[in-house]
């Protein structure tokens, strides 16, 4: 009787020890969601490598698409699976619209101060790293065709020749409102002229890769397309080149939140903060040929000169085609549907 009432003595022991030990651990642990593949690569290698190095802390990562993750939050409501998340600054908007995100408390990330205007999303999440959509083309293959507005896409010289994204149409339907005169508010005005640009298309492609494989092989010469994925295409080879039209290139905003209900919070800001430091920045854009989204990022200069990489106040200001990130999230269906149904099914 006295060894077994010893031994669980020492049991109970052990295990009053073993508590304090796992929730030490636990507390020096944060969890990001993000997208797969390459991002969670570019984040865990280049963000959370000098995250750990300056806090001791480890990271994990809950990875998926951007409306599965959404979904997923949604579900988790109260008792978050991760303490950050990644998501574009529209889809952000309907984390923040379902009051997910915590409000970010700017005096405790430092780094925010150098924070450019076009990265302040709302109260709760703020931009990473930037990117356009921008009008893609393969001059080898249009020789002799250039782009100095978005409203060349509507050339007879391109027909059958044009892909654009069908999971997202949002930057050719706001595009087709402003060439007639409206914005993303009044996008009805532009419908016509979208029907108009149905003989142009050959394709719409579903994900990067199918991007990047239909403008390489040729058979669409000519594309709505995501900049990284052109500057990455360049760099093995492809001869693609990007147009910054007149009216400008479709600004898009990657963005990191503070998940409500985080239970390290304090890691959390660190997080941030790191995500926002000048040299991770600069790594950033070099790995993704993005734009910075804090003003103190010094750039290589090869990185700096590719067409929307955005260094300075007066590109910002002049090749950014700011879509209203609030509006592109209540608008997102809509727009969707309407693409379907007008242009993609006809």
């Amino acid at each position: 009787m006295v060894q077994v009432s010893r031994r669980q003595a020492a049991l109970l022991g052990t295990g009053l020890l073993a508590a304090p030990a796992i929730a030490n651990a636990q507390a020096n642990r944060i969890s990001v969601s993000v997208w797969g593949g390459s991002w969670r690569d570019m984040v865990q290698n280049i963000i959370a490598r000098k995250f750990t190095a300056d806090t001791g802390a480890t990271v994990e990562f809950q990875t998926g698409g951007t409306i599965d993750r959404l979904n997923r939050a949604r579900l988790a409501r109260g008792n978050p699976e991760s303490d950050l998340n990644f998501t574009t600054s529209h889809i952000g908007w309907l984390y923040q619209n379902d009051n997910l995100f915590e409000t970010l408390d700017m005096s405790r990330i430092p780094n925010a101060r150098n924070l450019v205007d076009q990265a302040r999303i709302s109260p709760g999440h703020i931009g990473t790293w930037a990117y356009v959509y921008t009008i893609g083309y393969r001059p080898d293959l249009l020789p002799g065709v250039s782009f100095g507005s978005w409203a060349d896409l509507w050339s007879p010289a391109l027909a059958n020749k044009l892909a654009a994204p069908d999971f997202d149409p949002s930057h050719i339907i706001v595009v087709a409102a402003i060439l007639e005169g409206g914005d993303a508010s009044t996008w009805e005005r532009g419908q016509a002229r979208l029907r108009a640009l149905r003989p142009n298309f050959r394709a719409f492609y579903t994900n990067d890769a199918n991007s990047q494989q239909l403008i390489a092989s040729g058979e669409t010469p000519v594309q709505v397309i995501l900049s990284m994925n052109a500057h990455h295409m360049a760099s093995q080879g492809v001869n693609v080149r990007l147009a910054i039209p007149r009216e400008g290139a479709v600004l898009g905003v990657d963005c990191v939140s503070i998940m409500r209900g985080s239970r390290r919070q304090e890691l959390a800001y660190q997080f941030v903060n790191t995500c926002l430091d000048p040299q991770v920045q600069a790594a950033i854009a070099a790995d993704k040929k993005g734009s910075p989204t804090v003003t103190n990022a010094v750039l290589d200069p090869a990185v700096a000169a590719l067409p929307g990489v955005f260094t300075t106040p007066e590109q910002w200001r002049t090749q950014a085609l700011i879509i209203d990130h609030r509006l592109r999230a209540e608008k997102t269906n809509e727009w969707r549907r309407w693409f379907q149904e007008n242009i993609i099914a006809r």
